[in-house]
């Protein structure tokens, strides 16, 4: 039988609360969701100025990331490059979505929505290595 971590209460709090310190210093108001590994919301948070779209797209990426265990990036350079059947996976190919790994494992998913997509995935990757950091 195999062992491996989870996110706990706690880390999601921790992953939360970085992302939306992440925004608040870029002055960004976006959605943040963070799902366990089969894609489960566990935490969320709309700040303020994030529209009602920026929740349900965070979600989505985040879901990509939770089921595929990749980065919704790499769903979307992958409909760029031409492989336009990748859009009837389900997937939503949007930069901004990203897979938190652990030993190899994918343990769960942050995705965010409200800004430039690169700027989404610049405060989901400071989320994870808030929780990264905490765990050395």
């Amino acid at each position: 039988m195999k062992t491996r971590s989870v996110l706990t209460l706690d880390d999601v709090k921790l992953l939360l609360q970085a992302a939306e310190q992440e925004a608040l210093k870029n002055n960004w108001q976006v959605a943040i969701a963070v799902l366990d590994d089969g894609a489960h919301l566990l935490g969320f948070v709309r700040m303020d100025g994030a529209t009602p779209a920026n929740a349900k797209i965070a979600i989505e990426k985040a879901g990509t990331a939770a089921l595929s265990r990749r980065s919704s990036k790499s769903w979307e350079d992958r409909v760029a490059a031409g492989r336009m059947s990748m859009l009837k996976m389900p997937v939503l190919p949007v930069q901004g979505g990203l897979p938190i790994v652990i030993d190899g494992y994918c343990i769960g998913a942050i995705g965010v929505s409200g800004v430039q997509s690169h700027e989404d995935e610049q405060i989901a990757e400071a989320a994870i290595r808030a929780v990264l950091s905490g765990l050395n």
